[in-house]
């Protein structure tokens, strides 16, 4: 079993604003999106969010952790979208840092988007 402490830790403060010169915005909208992904995932597996490992958050978790945001939070899909493009850029992350999360990862990246509709003025 893989620790994903580290692997977060790597991606939120080396990746995401050094490597991809990600804003401070998006640096903590990605942020604000795992912590509520490993709570979940904690809660879910009465473990707490450092006692966490990768192979834990594989796509059945992500999708859970989807309709539980929409439903139980009430977000709505642009939220919702936002989530999964935080996870979807990690694993993107974790393909190369953790070869044998490969299938994991195909499964996530084949996620889909919501479609979202938007009226237009006028």
């Amino acid at each position: 079993m893989t620790l994903l402490a580290p692997h977060i830790t790597a991606f939120l403060r080396e990746r995401l604003p050094v490597d991809r010169r990600a804003s401070e915005h998006t640096c903590d909208t990605y942020a604000h999106a795992f912590r509520l992904l490993f709570q979940y995932a904690a809660t879910s597996l009465a473990k707490t969010p450092s006692q966490l490992h990768l192979e834990q958050i594989d796509a059945k978790m992500v999708l859970s952790f989807l309709h539980h945001i929409e439903t139980e939070r009430k977000n709505g899909p642009v939220t919702r979208n936002g989530r999964l493009a935080a996870v979807k850029s990690f694993m993107r992350y974790i393909e190369y840092q953790v070869p044998s999360a490969l299938d994991q990862v195909r499964q996530i990246l084949a996620m889909p988007f919501k479609r979202v509709f938007v009226e237009s003025c006028g």
